[in-house]
């Protein structure tokens, strides 16, 4: 249990041990509910808020540029760089990639799908297909 003063204007201080149990930061809203004489504080959130995760200096780093390569990889694919294999960690790390798709974002895998559009942009491609079922019928008659 943590107790808490009401100071002269009325107002409170969370204790830290119940904000962070709580998730609660600045500026988030909390609902008074007033039952049987006693008031609750209650986030009002419609979820429960995850913990912020914390970064060393070298991930927040990784995190930008990972960024910045994501942002390019959308606005322009063939001309664009893929990340490395940290920055896709991080990245993965803090939910902005799938961390089951880690390997579309890796340079390696962005140098094919470039060489891909390249070939495709030349009109080097002999066959196309409007589905899965399609393509592997081809790829069997080989």
């Amino acid at each position: 249990m943590s107790l808490v003063k009401i100071g002269p204007k009325h107002q409170i201080t969370i204790p830290k041990n119940v904000r962070s149990a709580l998730h609660l930061e600045a500026g988030d809203l909390l609902e008074i509910v007033i039952k049987e004489g006693k008031g609750m504080l209650v986030p009002k959130t419609m979820a429960t808020k995850a913990p912020t995760l914390k970064l060393t200096t070298g991930e927040q780093k990784l995190l930008e540029a990972a960024r910045k390569k994501i942002q390019l990889i959308n606005e322009d694919h063939v001309n664009s760089k893929g990340l490395t294999r940290k920055e896709a960690d991080v990245a993965a790390k803090v939910g902005i990639i799938d961390p089951e798709q880690k390997y579309w974002w890796l340079e390696d895998w962005q140098k094919g799908e470039r060489e891909a559009q390249q070939d495709i942009a030349a009109g080097r491609v002999s066959e196309t297909f409007t589905d899965a079922q399609s393509a592997i019928n081809h790829l069997r008659s080989l």
